[in-house]
């Protein structure tokens, strides 16, 4: 075993730990009538304390562990490291979920070796299911390798998108939706960002894209669905983005990257 792979294999099992101990924080800790009481600013406040009690719980075990990595997270948890790895953390991908009661939420643990995601964790608990990567090991779901599906046509191929909270982005990526939509099978809104990418990996889904995804949405999911085969990048020729993020396989890729840069879905 190389040093890099013995270093990989602790990562591994500290993303593990960490998203296991807080998707069971967060499945069990989730009131049964939250999705009843959905309406009221309550509700809203009790899924945002349980967001930060996840992002508590998985920073406290990276800094038990790892004291000298570094640290990027969603809820505004970031530090310098010195080991040449940062973890990029999101607590809770799939917050509206979560607080109406469907099942596509998750803890994201992605980590960085020099700038380069090595691993990654998706713990999807709502579904029993927890999906890694390990750069040049392949993907797995519970123990099971994955493989993403055979490139379909764009025409028969079946696309996951997700839309942000702004009124002006969501205006523009409806217009995107609507010309794309009669160009494929049809289109799925998932509501998370890293179970989207696992489903990629999965076969699931053929094909995924989103604009205004930051690193903590798709750092481990993008590393999941390019260890299951999956093309993953963002406009033509530049790495996955907050400006665009694409993935399906070789054959579905290279159609639905230029149709999405044609139709303009990097900008708003």
């Amino acid at each position: 075993m190389t040093d890099h792979q013995h270093l990989y294999a602790e990562l591994l099992d500290v993303a593990v730990e960490a998203a296991s101990r807080a998707g069971a924080l967060l499945r069990d800790g989730r009131p049964a009538d939250l999705g009843v009481a959905a309406t009221k600013s309550s509700a809203v406040d009790v899924v945002t304390e349980m967001d930060l009690a996840a992002e508590k719980l998985i920073t406290e075990l990276l800094a038990e562990r790892r004291p000298d990595d570094g640290l990027l997270g969603e809820e505004g948890a970031s530090r310098e490291g010195t080991s040449g790895v940062r973890w990029v953390i999101d607590p809770l991908d799939g917050t509206v979920n979560y607080l109406y009661g469907l099942p596509a939420w998750a803890v994201s643990i992605a980590a960085e070796l020099d700038g380069e995601v090595v691993v990654g964790v998706v713990e999807v608990p709502p579904r029993g299911e927890r999906v890694h990567a390990v750069r040049g090991q392949g993907a797995h779901l519970n123990g099971r390798a994955l493989r993403v599906r055979t490139a379909p046509p764009m025409d028969r191929a079946l696309i996951g998108t997700g839309f942000g909270y702004l009124q002006q982005r969501r205006a523009r990526q409806a217009e995107v939706l609507a010309t794309l939509l009669p160009r494929v099978r049809d289109i799925r809104r998932g509501g998370s960002a890293a179970v989207d990418l696992c489903d990629v990996a999965a076969g699931r889904l053929d094909g995924y894209y989103e604009r205004g995804l930051n690193p903590w949405d798709y750092s481990a999911g993008a590393l999941i669905a390019a260890e299951a085969g999956a093309l993953v990048s963002g406009r033509p020729g530049q790495p996955a983005s907050p400006e665009l993020t694409v993935s399906a396989p070789t054959g579905l890729f290279e159609p639905l990257q230029a149709a999405l840069e044609a139709l303009g879905a990097w900008h708003d």
